[in-house]
């Protein structure tokens, strides 16, 4: 039998790829059906970029301030490079930049971000903050497809964190990041086994996905 072929990603960055790390760790498993091909920041001196290059994964930067053509042209050139690599799917992990409408029509459906709150409450950012200011009691991360407005797009799964008595934005931001780094690779082999698929209004499903290994992610359905 040959090979089987795996989903390629590219993965955009901005910071230090804490995320990127995780779907790193989770591609060097043999059974893991995605590898990464690009690892792709908006500035040149993202800690992520060597996390990219120690794993042996092509890493390159563009700076976008000042780019000539504004966002327009910026986001045609990182489109370029993510063609190039071979791509299928664009991983937004970090990657503090909002991307353009011609850059979402481009990728739809092949474009997914992770956000540190449950969507739809608490979009943008300083959202650690706002959950504690509203006095939520239980905060965490969303992964969704990305669309032009920001933060709505179609959500695929969920983690959840209690906000403990305590609680500053920093240590919660800290205990849902723990979250981020298990439920992104697992969504990222979810749509590489074709489980993922989205309705005409929005409503993402997950087939027959096996049950998770930790309790607060959602879907977390039935083996079988």
């Amino acid at each position: 039998m040959g090979k089987v072929s795996k989903l390629k990603l590219a993965v955009l960055i901005s910071g230090g790829g804490s995320n990127l790390q995780a779907i790193i760790d989770a591609c060097n498993a043999a059974d893991y059906p995605a590898e990464i091909v690009l690892v792709f920041s908006n500035q040149l001196d993202a800690g992520g970029l060597e996390r990219g290059r120690k794993a042996g994964i092509r890493a390159e930067a563009i700076p976008h301030k000042g780019y000539p053509g504004g966002r327009e042209a910026y986001d045609a050139a990182v489109s370029t490079l993510i063609e190039e690599s071979g791509a299928d799917l664009v991983v937004l992990a970090g990657y503090l930049r909002l991307v353009s409408e011609s850059f979402v029509t481009r990728w739809k459906d092949r474009l997914i971000n992770i956000h540190p709150s449950l969507l739809p409450s608490f979009k943008g950012l300083h959202v650690h903050q706002a959950a504690l200011d509203a006095g939520v009691k239980f905060a965490g991360c969303t992964v969704h497809y990305v669309v032009p407005e920001v933060d709505s797009g179609p959500i695929i799964a969920q983690a959840v964190v209690s906000v403990l008595p305590g609680d500053d934005a920093g240590k919660l931001a800290q205990r849902i990041l723990k979250q981020e780094h298990r439920i992104y690779p697992q969504v990222i082999r979810w749509i590489a086994e074709g489980r993922v698929s989205v309705n005409d209004k929005g409503i993402v499903t997950v087939a027959d996905a096996p049950q998770a290994d930790f309790a607060e992610i959602n879907p977390a359905l039935e083996p079988g």
